[in-house]
């Protein structure tokens, strides 16, 4: 059974978290990412976490790797009373390790004493395992370190299999960095690893020229959770005893905290261009070889004392001990040793605090010491009570105190272990017998600091700097020396009262690290708890001892099922959000009660449905009206937008037989067209015309063909809003019009031209479709439609002549071009044109189509633009433009001018070839010449 663990006190410190004010988090408009961002308290919840921080420097001695599960991994070696742990010790006393062999020989098992179970945490209670090496090659001089050491991986993966080797199974490799000598290796518990993100890792070199990497840190930071941000470094600082090694040092220090720089961390969902720096995260560890020494001490004596305590026989009456003390008796000069709230100036008699006891000095009537248990810091006799009177003179102390480096709010755990350099190898509690004999030193350190401590170092930083700018004010005003002449006669020397009210204070006095709570106000805060520092003694395979640190860091991690939800529930109420914001409208198609709608079919449908117009003829125009309304919260500004219409030609948003147009009103409320874009105000509605008319040869060629459909989509573009698709489509009705005299003289007589289906129709017939008609069935030789207008045309003209005679009517003669201009075209005639073209259409008379009422007049008009029409939408035309070649060669051939019997041989040979166009010619100039003749 493992002996339990007891400490007096732990260090606990709480964080605050960062002010979210110092990030941008707005966002216009919001983005999802941000939006979850800023709802991370609803999907965090409370973590615990141990992480063990470890730092050695190996000395670059073989086999030093074999060590690494038996102190890192399971706790072992540790010697209890040289680590102030209350623990029974399971080596007994007075031990005293030998080496096993030359130093310089490879060892294969642990260097750890038989029966050592371990008494530090470990194995699978660690989420996080952080080792920090240092000297892992010998590098000799910088040609050794420059040609060697990046070029040749085995120092780095054989550290890397012998952690790997050594945690528990499933942990994760989340780190491993190496400069030179310098290793940093980090692993995750299987439950830890998924939640690591934003991996960084930095080596900065203060070495050789201030650059190489002999000397400097490497360092990595990760984010925990999604929330926490952990910063490890891991450094080897100069070494030496002087004051200027003291110096470089501290310029080490501050030349790694800014030249290290991270990579940014990804806040909802964006990256900041600015890199981080140590301070910028929530937990920091420093640790390593800082090679900080004790100063003023002598060393013989130094080690002396502690060799005395490692081997346990440091107590009162002790042989070693009386010896000891004879032999500082003898000295010519007192020991100076420090206090441990003392500052560097303040040395006290370690002979005169410490005289020896006399037995006239003893009482019967003092208490039993054997009676109550002493505190170890107020018992003489303790190890501790002797790490009190060294610690003063540590240099890591003074240049905290001295603001030179680890001052911003670097903490450390109580030391109640002996110094962890510099020894022989291969033994216990044997400091550096060798010729430079280096004294016991504390070279190996693990520091933390969070950000709360961070901050609260900036302020008083800034408190102090405002005093002393109010200060340098004040003393430039005068009111400090006038303030000094009042107070001289309230002048006080603390010194002649025996007491110095300031002489105990320390900015970075050893009570600090006792244990006390720094108090937060924001109750969420994180938390860091030291539960044990330690170094393990009895590891004894390099001028070193292994240090290492347990941590339990209190913190608000991510859970992805919460956040899965919250993400969910934000993208709704961000869609949601911004549909509100976003301009919309409702378009409603109405139909006319005039057009050919179904019976009880509703007036209006969703334009989805789509707009179908029904029945569309030749020259009949058809509409039908949708109605936009804005139904958002915000001004909707909209217009139908272009489309490629295809190769070769320009982008349009509609093809010429379909026209698209706004309804506006003036001022007089008649009605205006408009074709760019229209704002609507919310709540406010428009109406849109969609207009179809088909009048181009051409597009009814291709609808009697088969080969266009009346069929389109037209698109409503509402600025940064959605696009609508508005279908329309409508059914062509075969037409006379538009077709070649040999395909009407096969139009079947009943029906007529609307009885015809385009070919490849699935309704088509032998006698409905004209590509399946027989070329010898023919039912007329000439057109039926020209015969019927060419005959209609006769007697309306004698009526309209005979009207005018009647009535008296003395109109002004109307243009040569009369009646065929466009300007002369009125509704009611465009009405009886429509007419017509049924009647032409449906093979129905002519004469029972005009409307009653209309003059005969009207009535010529219109029939004489309907044979016009007729006549141009042949696609042969009446004489073929072949024969119009023949013809025209034949006329250029003559030397002369033809007569008028010439001239109708001429034309009419070419055409015996096509009797339909010759007969159609014929027909039509003899029909025209009587009606020249009246």
């Amino acid at each position: 059974m493992s002996p339990s663990i007891s400490r007096e006190s732990s260090s606990f410190v709480e964080v605050s978290e960062p002010d979210p004010d110092a990030e941008d988090l707005e966002s216009t408009p919001h983005t999802l990412s941000r939006a979850v961002y800023e709802r991370r308290a609803e999907y965090t919840r409370p973590h615990s976490m141990k992480i063990k921080v470890g730092t050695w420097n190996v000395a670059a001695c073989p086999g030093v790797q074999n060590d690494i599960r038996s102190w890192f991994v399971d706790g072992k070696g540790v010697d209890a009373k040289l680590a102030g742990l209350k623990v029974a010790d399971p080596v007994g006393h007075n031990v005293e390790v030998q080496s096993k062999g030359n130093s310089g020989d490879p060892k294969s098992i642990p260097d750890t004493p038989l029966g050592d179970e371990g008494i530090v945490l470990g194995g699978e209670h660690v989420g996080l395992y952080v080792l920090g090496l240092q000297e892992i090659v010998t590098l000799a001089s910088a040609k050794e370190y420059i040609g060697r050491v990046y070029v040749d991986p085995e120092p780095l993966n054989k550290w890397k299999k012998a952690l790997e080797d050594a945690v528990p199974d499933g942990y994760e490799l989340i780190a491993d960095t190496q400069m030179s000598g310098l290793l940093l290796l980090i692993y995750a518990s299987p439950a830890i690893a998924p939640t690591v993100s934003s991996v960084s890792s930095v080596s900065v070199g203060t070495g050789i020229m201030g650059y190489l990497g002999n000397k400097g840190a490497v360092c990595t930071r990760i984010v925990l959770g999604e929330t926490t941000k952990l910063a490890f470094i891991n450094s080897h600082l100069a070494s030496g005893t002087e004051k200027a090694h003291y110096e470089r040092r501290c310029w080490d220090y501050n030349q790694i905290t800014s030249r290290t720089k991270f990579d940014p961390v990804p806040v909802a969902g964006e990256t900041s261009d600015t890199q981080e720096a140590i301070g910028d995260e929530d937990f920091a560890f420093w640790f390593g070889d800082l090679n900080f020494r004790l100063d003023g001490l002598p060393g013989d004596d130094i080690r002396r004392l502690l060799m005395l305590h490692a081997r346990g026989e440091y107590a009162p009456g002790s042989s070693s001990r009386n010896y000891l003390e004879s032999e500082i008796a003898k000295s010519e000069e007192p020991i100076l040793i420090r206090h441990v709230d003392s500052d560097d100036d303040d040395p006290i008699d370690l002979q005169a605090d410490n005289p020896r006891p006399s037995s006239e000095s003893s009482s019967i009537d003092l208490p039993d010491p054997d009676d109550f248990l002493q505190d170890p810091h107020s018992d003489p006799t303790s190890l501790q009570a002797t790490l009190d009177s060294l610690l003063p003179h540590d240099q890591l102390r003074r240049a905290q105190r001295q603001k030179k480096a680890f001052h911003d709010g670097w903490r450390e755990g109580t030391v109640t272990f002996i110094p962890t350099y510099k020894y022989d190898v291969g033994t216990f509690g044997v400091f550096d017998s060798g010729e430079k004999m280096r004294p016991p030193s504390w070279c190996d350190r693990i520091l933390f600091r969070t950000r709360r401590d961070k901050m609260e170092y900036d302020g008083k930083t800034r408190d102090e700097e405002a005093s002393r700018v109010k200060d340098e004010e004040m003393k430039s005003r005068g009111i400090a020396e006038a303030a000094q002449d009042e107070e001289v006669i309230f002048d006080y020397d603390p010194s002649s009262d025996g007491a110095d009210p300031y002489g105990d204070y320390d900015e970075y006095d050893e009570g600090e690290d006792n244990g006390e709570n720094v108090t937060v106000k924001d109750e969420h805060a994180d938390k860091l708890n030291l539960e044990i520092y330690t170094s393990h003694q009895r590891i004894t395979s390099s001028d070193h001892k292994p240090l290492d640190a347990v941590f339990t860091i209190n913190y608000d991690a991510v859970v992805p099922d919460l956040k899965s939800k919250v993400h969910l529930e934000v993208a709704r109420e961000l869609d949601r959000t911004e549909n509100e914001h976003r301009p919309g409208v409702t378009i409603l198609v109405e139909h006319s009660d005039l057009i050919d709608d179904v019976p009880g079919s509703p007036t209006t449908t969703d334009a989805a449905d789509g707009v179908n117009f029904g029945d569309i003829k030749y020259l009949y125009r058809k509409e039908r009206s949708l109605t936009i309304a804005n139904t958002g919260q915000v001004p909707a500004t909209f217009a139908f937008i272009s489309k490629p219409s295809g190769p070769g030609q320009p982008d349009q948003v509609a093809p010429s037989w379909l026209r698209p147009a706004f309804d506006s009103y003036d001022d007089d409320g008649a009605v205006k067209r408009l074709e760019a874009e229209v704002t609507l105000e919310p709540g406010d509605t428009i109406t849109v015309t969609l207009e179809i008319y088909v009048e181009d040869f051409a597009q009814v060629r291709a609808l009697n063909m088969g080969e266009l459909q009346l069929d389109e989509v037209l698109i409503l573009r509402v600025t940064d809003g959605r696009d609508y698709f508005i279908p329309v489509r409508g059914t062509w009705l075969q037409s006379c019009f538009g077709r070649t005299i040999d395909e009407l003289i096969h139009i079947p007589e009943k029906g007529g031209a609307r009885a015809l289906r385009p070919p490849g129709h699935k309704d088509a017939t032998q006698q409905g479709s004209l590509a399946a008609v027989d070329s010898t069935n023919l039912t007329e030789a000439v057109p039926r439609e020209l015969t019927k207008l060419s005959e209609t045309f006769e007697p309306l003209l004698e009526r309209a002549i005979a009207e005018r005679e009647m009535t008296g009517a003395s109109e002004t003669p109307a243009p040569d071009a009369w009646p065929f201009e466009p300007t002369t075209t009125s509704n009611s005639r465009s009405h009886t044109r429509s007419l017509l073209l049924e009647a032409l259409d449906t093979n129905t008379p002519l004469n029972a189509s005009f409307p009653p009422g209309i003059r005969e007049v009207e009535k010529l008009e219109t029939t004489a633009e309907v044979l016009k029409l007729f006549i141009a939408s042949l696609t042969d035309g009446i004489i073929p433009a072949p024969f119009w070649k023949t013809i025209d060669d034949d006329l250029a051939a003559r030397k002369r001018a033809p007569t008028p019997d010439e001239t109708r041989i001429l034309t009419m040979v070419p055409l015996a070839d096509s009797p339909p166009h010759s007969i159609a010619l014929v027909h039509l100039v003899v029909r025209l010449g009587k009606v020249v003749a009246m």
